[in-house]
């Protein structure tokens, strides 16, 4: 008898550190530059610092998450039964799959993107279907093929990430009504992890379709990775069907205290991010004058062909500096970089110019 199924166990390749690596190479974590992550490269708010030595780690923590839950029903200006908080997006992630895929439904993921939507299908025995962005156009959204590829295929669940990571692509609100409205059988997860990094962009759960289902990060933008808090917003019959998959005390204290105290310093994720956006412009122009070529992108982080995305990051990792191999995409010639902050970023220019240098000095054939 065999206790496991390839099936159901092939692992995702993620961003940052692999520490088992770093061993091997003799290198100290918290020296590595992590350029393979998309958070908040200017960290958490003090507040959130501060309210975690208050946090009574000796009692459970809220079932429901209710003032967590309570503040961001005030954020979006929703009702509390319309959102759900969980273990990071990517716990929210797998909640949709247990409770909207089913064995033998099609399911449609919109690509590249992140490896966790087509994982959850297939630990569900779903049909995966994929619609693949071209290079050709940048990785742009094609809005006429996808809604073709939807009127084809007649998809009970849509995963697509807005803005996509990684490609840093975005879908409008007029598109993303359209399909709800012209395929009402099909229910759409929308991933917004990284909307808040994109100044003046609509949710789309301002649309108030009752087949869109969104799901919200506070890991990126909040810079509070290491806790892992996500939520989900929703009409009330999505939230309550995903809330009877979800684990008990699945949000621990420290993570739903946390929550709360980066709501409440809302300018300081403003601050850090319109500082991101600039250097983000800064860093990409740097890049060029070095003969690199991002890729377009309404974010931070964004593509870069390289030639072998495996290659330039092995050559980069002994300098202490890591950046995102783009293969478990399907995109192994390219890389992703996310921008950090400007002495970082010019860590990295630094190590690329030595590579410039390096390729250019003759060979000593002796």
């Amino acid at each position: 008898m065999s206790f496991s199924d390839p099936h159901e166990t092939d692992r995702v390749t993620h961003g940052g550190l692999d520490y088992a690596e770093l061993r091997e190479l003799g290198l100290n974590p918290d020296a590595v530059l992590d350029f393979s992550v998309n958070v908040n490269p200017f960290g958490p708010s003090p507040r959130v610092r501060e309210t975690l030595a208050w946090v009574d780690i000796a009692r459970y923590p809220d079932r429901e998450a209710l003032a967590l839950r309570e503040a961001l029903a005030e954020y979006h200006g929703l009702e509390l039964n319309q959102i759900i908080v969980g273990n990071g997006a990517a716990e929210l992630i797998w909640l949709a799959g247990l409770a909207f895929v089913h064995r033998g439904d099609p399911a449609l993921i919109l690509e590249p993107t992140f490896g966790e939507y087509a994982r959850v299908v297939n630990l569900r025995r779903g049909v995966l279907h994929r619609w693949r962005a071209r290079p050709a156009a940048d990785f742009a959204w094609d809005p006429k093929a996808i809604d073709q590829a939807l009127a084809r295929l007649r998809p009970r669940v849509c995963f697509l990430c807005n803005p996509n990571n990684p490609t840093g692509q975005v879908v409008s609100q007029a598109h993303l009504a359209h399909w709800a409205d012209a395929h009402p059988r099909t229910l759409f997860v929308v991933d917004e992890a990284y909307l808040p990094f994109v100044p003046d962009t609509p949710s789309a759960i301002n649309l108030a379709r009752p087949n869109i289902l969104v799901l919200r990060s506070m890991t990126k933008n909040y810079a509070l990775a290491g806790l892992r808090l996500g939520y989900a917003l929703g009409p009330r019959p999505l939230i309550e069907a995903l809330a009877r998959f979800r684990p008990p005390w699945s949000v621990n204290a420290f993570a739903q205290a946390a929550g709360l105290a980066a709501l409440a310093d809302e300018a300081h994720r403003q601050r850090t991010l319109t500082v991101l956006r600039r250097e983000c412009a800064m860093f990409r122009l740097q890049l060029k004058r070095l003969g690199l070529t991002p890729l377009p992108s309404a974010t931070h982080f964004f593509l870069i062909e390289v030639g072998d995305g495996a290659a330039f990051r092995r050559r980069l990792l002994p300098k202490g500096i890591l950046v995102r191999d783009a293969a478990s995409f399907g995109l192994p010639a390219y890389v992703r970089l996310a921008t950090r902050r400007p002495e970082e970023n010019q860590r990295l220019l630094q190590a690329l110019t030595t590579f410039e240098h390096a390729s250019k000095t003759p060979r000593n054939n002796v």
